[in-house]
């Protein structure tokens, strides 16, 4: 774990909030890796009017970066400059309203899926199966079990870098296969998902087929991001990702105390007290096996970021 830590001076620079600025702040047992280092000031914003007035405040040379579950996140040894943005309680909110659930981007997406099959919508059990938040999935399309995002999706609220606060519809978000146009310094604080009546038993079913599912084969309860790296879209023979590192020779491989899983290997996992650097090294070997053995390159689909 990184010993790195960033001065104070940063605080003085920033505007007054009704959240906690907290600097130093340690992040590594916030993300499912287990790692990195500390960001240099910790923003918890108490509301979107809060944010809103913080981003529009906030000096514009000072980098900001949102962090939500941290299930699909290497942040690295050195930790992240400027201001990390963590969601508190309030953007986590759902309301239900006929077969649509306005959630907010901190909502856990189990959490949404329980809440459609409550009030018996269906066509968004597949939430139960990604790990992390509303707002992660929307900001890389998350998808699973057939579908993705962008099938549920109507419109999504966003504060801008400069304070600036809009809603933008479907079309605007640019989705495509594990990606978003919406530029990486809009930050997204609640959207409307649309699903359609359904049998909540039926809707309950499903969901425990897809978490059965993911007990069986992937390594839950790791420490781990999930996929490693995104199914190639110019592989000719049409294989994912796991199965062109499985034929380079890569489950089970180790670097330091990170390690390709042997249950499924598109799964990275710290083993021990892996640091960032060794799980980072060990994902960009497999990516020069693979394409070494099949002249695929394989994309990350793990968001890494912070200093080295």
């Amino acid at each position: 774990m990184s010993q790195a830590f960033f001065n104070n001076d940063l605080l003085d620079r920033l505007p007054e909030t009704r959240g906690k600025l907290i600097p130093n702040a340690p992040l590594a047992e916030q993300t499912w890796f287990r790692v990195g280092g500390p960001a240099e000031v910790l923003f918890r914003p108490m509301d979107v009017d809060d944010l809103s007035y913080f981003l529009a405040h906030c000096p514009a040379d000072i980098p900001v970066t949102v962090l939500g579950a941290a299930s699909n996140i290497l942040i690295r040894d050195g930790g992240i400059p400027g201001v990390v943005v963590r969601f508190s309680p309030s953007f986590a909110t759902l309301k239900v309203e006929g077969e649509e659930i306005n959630a907010g981007a901190g909502s856990i997406n189990l959490n949404v899926a329980r809440a459609a099959q409550s009030a018996g919508i269906t066509g968004l059990e597949f939430l139960c199966g990604i790990p992390g938040t509303i707002g992660g999935g929307l900001r890389m399309n998350a998808g699973a079990y057939g579908r993705e995002f962008k099938e549920v999706i109507m419109t999504a609220d966003v504060v801008e870098r400069d304070g600036t606060r809009r809603t933008l519809t479907l079309q605007q978000m640019g989705f495509a296969y594990r990606h978003s146009d919406v530029s990486p310094d809009t930050i997204f604080v609640s959207a409307l998902l649309q699903g359609d009546e359904g049998d909540p038993e039926t809707i309950l079913k499903r969901m425990n087929d897809i978490q059965e599912s993911r007990k069986r084969s992937q390594p839950i309860g790791e420490k781990t991001c999930g996929s490693t790296f995104a199914n190639p879209n110019d592989d000719p023979k049409g294989r994912k990702s796991w199965q062109l590192i499985e034929l380079a020779g890569c489950r089970g491989l180790k670097i330091g105390q990170a390690k390709v899983s042997e249950k499924h290997c598109n799964f990275l996992i710290n083993t021990g007290h892996a640091t960032a650097a060794e799980i980072e090294s060990l994902g960009e070997e497999v990516r020069r096996r693979v394409f070494e053995n099949s002249g695929i390159k394989l994309r990350w689909e793990i968001k890494r970021i912070g200093i080295v």
